[in-house]
């Protein structure tokens, strides 16, 4: 059998799933809960801004999901991110090691706070950051003076270590902390895509310092925007709820603020819709799980490389991936996919290719290029 033929079988497969529509979309959210029950009882209270009732049962429900001490609601992900590297302490001019195989939203957090993006190398089981390319970047370029950690190169401190659990895939946070443990490093988790993953029964976004959700409109659960800071300081915790809030002095009347606060705020009527998404998160999960394991059948059949989850974890399948065997062959097969109505995609490009980051210190991220070249998302969306 050609692989044009086994390709074109799996995109029969994909009908198989999802239908005879004109078109099978990448991931959609499934509003089959209390969504309208409680946009309405916003709507009927008035309470539609940034503080109410469902934003409270928010930050507890995602208290209770993730394990973590504290959880922060904000508009959304990428605001997460970037205050988690407020609260971590980076600054203008340092450096924060990260994977170029990510999103652009970590990368744009990074430069938010005029820091600077170092790149290493990714796992190709987890998709996400290295941790040997990562003991080998610090060993090779860094030293430790006191309590710093300096890129020996650049003269600049290294202020946070930033791993991102791609697609729902752990990465492996447990070495990854230790060696930044070693170094003196805080670890922020880009989390975004993995509410519901777990590393040996422990939830992601709750081994570094802090971990930064999303609840985009294609999330795994979404609030249409939304994000959630969850750490287990108690400081950090404390100080994110008073920055995200525009740094406001508590007062019944008085607006005074005693520094610079962002308003990060997630309004009452996205924190409606969020939680009535989290009480459907198990069956979303069990849903994509059967979906996942579909995939993999069938993928095993066709001697196509699925990408599974990583030993010792639960992923939450947010979007199933295939690996190709070429640049090539994953153009076609996306070709042939959107000819056919799939909407198939490619991983993002390489953070270090675009633009803005291309002068970022790298070096030796072969396993993120090759995959670059390879990896193509397959729908993924909830099945009814």
């Amino acid at each position: 059998m050609s692989k044009n033929d086994k390709y074109t079988k799996l995109l029969e497969f994909i009908r198989t799933l999802y239908g005879n529509g004109a078109q099978i979309p990448l991931h959609v959210p499934c509003f089959a809960g209390n969504e309208k029950k409680y946009l309405e009882e916003c709507i009927d209270t008035t309470m539609v801004s940034s503080v109410g009732p469902f934003v409270d049962r928010f930050e507890a429900m995602m208290r209770e999901i993730t394990g973590a001490r504290y959880a922060i609601a904000t508009t959304n992900g990428t605001a997460a991110l970037h205050m988690a590297f407020i609260l971590a302490g980076v600054k203008d001019g340092e450096e924060v090691i990260t994977q170029p195989l990510t999103f652009v939203a970590t990368c744009n957090a990074i430069v938010y706070e005029r820091a600077i993006p170092v790149f290493v190398d990714v796992d190709r089981d987890t998709l996400g950051m290295s941790p040997q390319a990562l003991k080998e970047f610090l060993e090779k370029n860094c030293e430790r003076r006191g309590n710093l950690c300096v890129n020996s190169i650049s003269g600049r401190r290294i202020a946070a270590v930033a791993p991102m659990h791609t697609f729902g895939h752990p990465v492996r946070i447990t070495d990854i902390v230790d060696i930044c443990s070693e170094w003196g490093l805080p670890v922020i988790e880009d989390a975004a895509e993995s509410l519901g993953s777990y590393v040996k029964g422990l939830h992601t976004g709750t081994f570094g310092m802090i971990g930064a959700f999303s609840f985009n409109g294609n999330k795994t659960v979404t609030c249409g925007g939304g994000g959630c800071i969850v750490t287990n300081d108690e400081a950090i915790g404390k100080k994110a709820k008073y920055l995200t809030t525009t740094a406001k002095v508590p007062h019944p009347w008085s607006y005074f603020h005693d520094q610079v606060g962002y308003n990060y705020r997630l309004p009452n009527l996205n924190a409606a819709l969020a939680c009535a998404q989290l009480e459907q998160l198990n069956g979303f999960l069990k849903n994509k799980r059967e979906t996942a394991l579909a995939y993999a059948k069938f993928c095993r059949s066709e001697e196509i490389n699925f990408i599974s989850e990583p030993a010792n974890c639960t992923s939450n399948y947010w979007l199933n991936a295939i690996v190709l065997d070429s640049l090539n062959e994953r153009n076609s097969f996306l070709e042939l996919a959107h000819s056919r109505g799939i909407m198939a995609r490619p991983i993002w490009t390489l953070m270090n290719k675009l633009p803005m980051f291309s002068q970022a210190h790298q070096e030796h991220i072969d396993n993120a290029v090759w995959l670059e070249q390879r990896v193509v998302n397959l729908p993924s969306s909830y099945r009814r």
